[in-house]
């Protein structure tokens, strides 16, 4: 992805709305990624706007979040003043019922129009479709809210899946951590893949997730299980995608007979251990896909499916396309 133009060398001004009860890591996750990219940035592209953030609330000063943490604000008058590069919405709230505070769904609706981005966290989006930039838009929020904002706002269209959907200028992202990798994804706009993957690295992320990738992760929902019987198990699975992943190999690891082990992980996760295994290699296979540029024929070695043929057969049934389109679709390459 070619890295913004800008005009003049001038700080790139990213404006986070807060409000009481928010969460903080919709806050404190990109202004954190923000930094860092300055940071990593630097020598790189020396003569590449910097980032400036700042934060307002409807009043300025100190604002308590959700976590018990106080921080400082700006009032949205001072707004007025910003050449306004990124207006971010984080979400967060402190029960039930989403709060939009008209004082900032005013201040969306006034300073959108002259931001080059304008995106939302979490429940953030809730904000965003009041103040009507949503309306008509494919949008995502945490998986939790999906349905709530779904039916305030019957206009706009709830995926409640990926991790963020970019709609022109219009992003949205799923709740918490999900913000991180919006940022990640706009800093890799501006300056490029080589400094987000540097800032990813920098924060100990996992990985650099793509947009398209599911809230849900394979192993995630494995562990979601009112028991954790089978959760090393899962993990070992995980790491060890070329071994033999046999009903009968899984049992010996857990001692138990293949016939009580299947019938117990059925009870208990409602699936077969051969889904569970099949979901991991695919998952596997789809971030390879996205975040290396290795041959598809090493990636389906590496992911357990023996065969390039097996992989793609895979593909076509779980996702209706080749591997190779899922890499020309969701490759960050």
């Amino acid at each position: 992805m070619p890295v913004a133009k800008t005009v003049g060398g001038k700080p790139l001004q990213i404006a986070l709305l807060a409000y009481p009860g928010m969460n903080l890591i919709d806050l404190s996750g990109p202004v954190q990624a923000f930094a860092t990219a300055c940071r990593v940035a630097a020598p790189v592209l020396p003569a590449h706007p910097r980032y400036q953030v700042r934060v307002f609330s409807s009043v300025g000063g100190p604002l308590l979040t959700g976590a018990g943490l106080t921080v400082m604000t700006e009032p949205l008058s001072a707004l007025e003043t910003q050449q306004i590069d990124t207006l971010i919405a984080p979400g967060g709230s402190v029960d039930d019922t989403f709060q939009t505070d008209p004082q900032l769904v005013h201040a969306i609706q006034r300073h959108a129009g002259r931001a080059r981005r304008v995106c939302s966290v979490c429940t953030g989006a809730f904000l965003l479709a009041a103040a009507g930039l949503l309306d008509g838009k494919r949008v995502t929020t945490h998986w939790d809210w999906a349905v709530r904002l779904q039916q305030q706002h019957p206009q706009i269209e709830v995926d409640p899946e990926p991790i963020f959907i970019r709609a022109g200028n219009i992003w949205t992202s799923a709740g918490v951590t999900a913000g991180i990798d919006l940022t990640l994804a706009l800093i890799e706009q501006d300056y490029g893949h080589a400094v987000a993957i540097a800032v990813a690295r920098q924060m100990v992320m996992f990985i650099k997730r793509p947009g398209g990738q599911s809230q849900f992760s394979v192993l995630l929902v494995s562990q979601s299980s009112e028991q954790a019987r089978f959760d090393e198990l899962h993990a070992w699975i995980a790491a060890n995608l070329q071994q033999d992943l046999r009903v009968e190999a899984l049992a010996s690891r857990v001692n138990m007979t293949a016939r009580t082990f299947a019938r117990t992980y059925v009870a208990e996760l409602g699936r077969t251990p051969a889904k569970t295994v099949e979901a991991m290699r695919l998952e596997a296979a789809c971030r390879a896909l996205e975040e290396t540029d290795l041959p598809i024929k090493r990636i389906a070695d590496d992911t357990g499916h023996g065969e390039e043929q097996n992989l793609r057969r895979v593909f076509q049934r779980q996702l209706g396309i080749s591997p190779a389109q899922y890499r020309s679709r969701f490759s960050a390459h």
